[in-house]
C-alpha cells in the first residue's frame, strides 16, 4: 500500500564534491551531489559525454551484477552505484543528482563511509512535498534455485534490514548482520568495506578488472594457500614491497571493524540497491545470502507492484471543493476551444504532477456516432483528455503559457480498461517520469472512473513558443 507520511521529502543544502578512482577502471573519478527537485529521486548525470545523459537509480535499468550494480540507458552505464544509493538512503535523503566524471564512483575504502561525510558536509533541508511510502502488507519473496539466495519481506513498523550469509569457507563462514533503524546506518553498517576472497582476486586481475583496487579498499580473505608466483603478482598489482597473511586469515595488515563486517557490508548492498525500486519502504527484509542479482531482481519486483499500486490508485479528489483551476482559467492556457476542450477542472498542479477532471455527458459530440444505442466515449479522446491535462502540467513551467503551444510526440503503453459512459466524471492524474528538459516532457498519465483505472498511457509532449 501507498501512503503519503508525514514526513517531507529532503535534499541536500548545497553541492559537495569527492575524488578517487574507479575500482574497476582505474581512472581518476571526481563525483557531485547536487541538490534536486521533489519526486526527483536519484538521478545520476554523467558529465564527462557530449549531452550531460542523465540515467534515473531505476531497477529496471539494471544491465550487469556481476561485479556491482550497473545501470544502462541509451549505450550509457553507471556501474557499482550501490555504495552511493546506500549512503543516501542511510541518511534519509530523498532527491540527489549525482555527477559522475566517469562511468563509475570512486571506490574509496571499499564502503559508504566517505559518501556519508561528503553528505554531510553538504546538509539536508526539507522540501515542499511529503513522503511516499511502500508499506508492505503481504510478504513479498524472491529466490534464485541456482545460487541458494533468497531475499523476503515482511510487514513491519519501520523498515529494518536483516542478512544472512554463508560463504562455506573456514576462514568465512556463517554470519549474520541485523539494522534494527535506519537511523543506525551511519553508525552500525557505513563501515562496512567491500571483501573479495583470494581466488576471485586472481580471477579479476587476470581479466584486467580491479584496476583501481588496492588492500585500502577491499578485505581479501585468504581461502587457499598463496604461492611465490601469486604473491609477487599481488605485490605488482597492489604496488606493495610486501604482502603477508595475517593469523584472521586476511591479506596483508587490514584490521576488520567488526567481526561480521561481511555480512554488514552484505546489508550495505542491499540498502543500496533497494534503492534502486525509488520509493521508501516500510517493511522487513530478510534476506538470505544476497548478492546483486537476487538484490535487483527483488527490486524489480517490488517496483512491478508498487506501480501496479500507484495505476489503481485513484485519487482522492473532492469534486464539491473550489477547483485549483476551472474552464475559464484552463482556457487562458490551453489553446483548445469546445467542443475540442476535454478538460473541466483543475484540482492539483505542482512542479511535477496534475490532476483535473472531466464531467462526461451525453451532450457531448462524439456519441451523436459512438455508437447510436451505445453510447461510448472513444478511447483516443479519453488519451485526448489526458494529454491536455498534462498540456497544463508542461505549459505550467514556463511564465507566459498563452505564447506557448504544446505538441504530443509519443505515446507508449496505451492501454485501455474500461468503458466510459454518459454520467461518468474521468479523473487525471499525469505525473512526470523525468525533470523536463530543453522543452520535452515525459509524463505518465492515469485515467480513473467510477473509482476505477479506465486508462493509462506515457506520454511525451514539446512545449514550443510561437507568439
Amino acid at each position: 500500500m501507498i501512503i503519503k507520511s508525514e514526513s517531507k521529502q529532503t535534499t541536500i543544502s548545497k553541492k559537495v564534491s569527492l575524488k578517487g578512482v574507479g575500482l574497476h577502471t582505474g581512472l581518476d573519478v571526481e563525483i557531485n551531489f547536487l541538490p534536486a527537485e521533489i519526486n526527483n529521486g536519484y538521478t545520476f548525470r554523467r558529465i564527462d559525454l557530449e549531452g550531460l545523459p542523465m540515467i534515473k537509480a531505476d531497477a529496471n535499468l539494471v544491465t550487469n551484477t556481476q561485479r556491482g550494480t550497473c545501470l544502462e540507458k541509451n549505450g550509457v552505464t553507471i556501474q557499482t552505484c550501490e555504495h552511493v544509493l546506500a549512503a543516501l538512503v542511510g541518511l534519509e535523503i530523498d532527491n540527489v543528482i549525482i555527477e559522475l566524471s566517469t562511468s563509475e564512483p570512486p571506490i574509496m575504502d571499499g564502503s559508504s563511509k566517505y559518501f556519508i561525510q561528503a553528505l554531510e558536509r553538504a546538509g539536508s533541508v526539507e522540501q515542499e512535498a511529503f513522503r511516499e511510502v511502500f508499506v508492505v502488507k503481504n510478504v513479498i519473496s524472491y529466490s534464485d534455485e541456482e545460487t541458494g539466495s533468497e531475499i523476503t519481506i515482511i510487514p513491519s513498523d519501520e523498515y529494518q534490514i536483516t542478512t544472512m550469509v554463508d560463504f562455506g569457507t573456514k576462514v568465512l563462514g556463517t554470519q549474520n548482520a541485523t539494522l534494527q533503524h535506519l537511523s543506525n546506518f551511519k553508525e552500525e553498517i557505513s563501515e562496512s568495506r567491500t571483501f573479495s576472497f583470494l581466488h576471485e582476486l586472481e580471477m579479476l586481475l587476470e581479466n584486467g578488472l580491479i584496476k583501481g583496487g588496492d588492500l585500502n579498499n577491499a578485505i581479501v580473505y585468504v581461502d587457499k594457500p598463496i604461492s611465490k608466483e601469486t604473491m609477487e603478482r599481488l605485490k605488482i598489482a597492489f604496488n606493495k614491497d610486501s604482502i603477508s597473511v595475517k593469523p584472521n586469515g586476511i591479506l596483508d595488515n587490514l584490521t576488520l571493524h567488526s567481526p561480521n563486517e561481511a555480512a554488514r557490508h552484505k546489508l550495505l548492498d542491499v540498502i543500496g540497491d533497494l534503492a534502486l525500486i525509488g520509493t521508501r519502504i516500510q517493511g522487513k527484509v530478510i534476506a538470505n545470502k544476497p548478492g546483486h542479482f537476487v538484490n535487483t531482481q527483488f527490486a524489480k519486483k517490488i517496483s512491478k507492484i508498487i506501480k501496479m499500486e500507484r495505476r489503481n490508485n485513484v485519487p482522492t479528489v473532492d469534486l464539491n471543493q473550489t477547483p485549483l483551476m476551472d474552464v475559464n482559467a484552463i482556457m487562458d492556457m490551453l489553446p483548445h476551444r469546445p467542443p475540442f476542450l476535454l478538460l473541466d477542472k483543475v484540482y492539483e498542479l505542482s512542479p511535477n504532477h496534475v490532476i483535473g477532471c472531466k464531467n462526461v455527458t451525453m451532450n457531448e459530440s462524439f456519441f451523436v456516432g459512438h455508437f447510436p444505442g451505445a453510447p461510448v466515449m472513444p478511447g483516443v479522446l479519453i488519451i485526448e483528455a489526458m494529454a491536455q491535462t498534462g498540456g497544463i502540467l508542461v505549459l505550467n513551467t514556463v511564465p507566459d503559457p498563452e505564447n506557448y503551444l504544446t505538441f504530443f510526440m509519443k505515446m507508449d503503453n496505451v492501454k485501455f480498461k474500461q468503458k466510459v459512459v454518459p454520467g461518468d466524471t474521468l479523473i487525471f492524474n499525469c505525473s512526470l517520469i523525468t525533470p523536463i528538459r530543453r522543452g520535452i516532457c515525459h509524463m505518465q498519465g492515469y485515467a480513473y472512473a467510477n473509482g476505477k483505472l479506465c486508462a493509462e498511457a506515457e506520454l511525451m509532449a514539446q512545449i514550443t513558443k510561437v507568439k
